[in-house]
């Protein structure tokens, strides 16, 4: 399969969530999200191919490396994860049975949900759980 899960733009998604750097944003907000190709170049001219590739949750192994084509997927703006980009790359990576990159897309909503409900938690604006309580005999 020439499209493949790009491991190392998965380890750059994680540690960004991890350090916060994500917006928490509803499903069809990519499209007014994401990066313009004048953005894209001009990160590329900045930062070279291999930082434009960690943006990007999978790669083509039959396109050349220093070609947009290449890289499939993308996850966030250059500076922090967007919610609606993970949810496109997840939907659109089913549709093409790349079940890894799907997979792993499924994995970063996943800890972006979690952090959203424990930060609402924390705020008092969802419900925490309750211990339950067993009466003594």
């Amino acid at each position: 399969m020439a499209v493949q899960l790009h491991r190392s733009a998965l380890s750059h998604a994680r540690n960004l969530i991890k350090l916060g750097k994500a917006v928490r944003d509803e499903r069809d907000a990519w499209s007014e999200h994401q990066p313009s190709a004048a953005k894209e170049n001009e990160f590329i001219r900045r930062h070279g191919w291999r930082e434009y590739g960690k943006w990007h949750l999978a790669v083509d192994a039959q396109e050349d490396e220093e070609t947009k084509g290449r890289y499939k997927f993308p996850y966030g703006d250059f500076s922090k994860v967007h919610r609606c980009a993970v949810i496109s790359a997840e939907s659109r990576a089913g549709q093409y049975k790349y079940l890894d990159v799907e997979r792993a897309a499924a994995q970063l909503l996943r800890v972006l949900d979690a952090k959203r409900q424990r930060k609402a938690s924390a705020r008092g604006k969802l419900p925490q759980r309750r211990k339950r309580v067993t009466a003594r005999r």
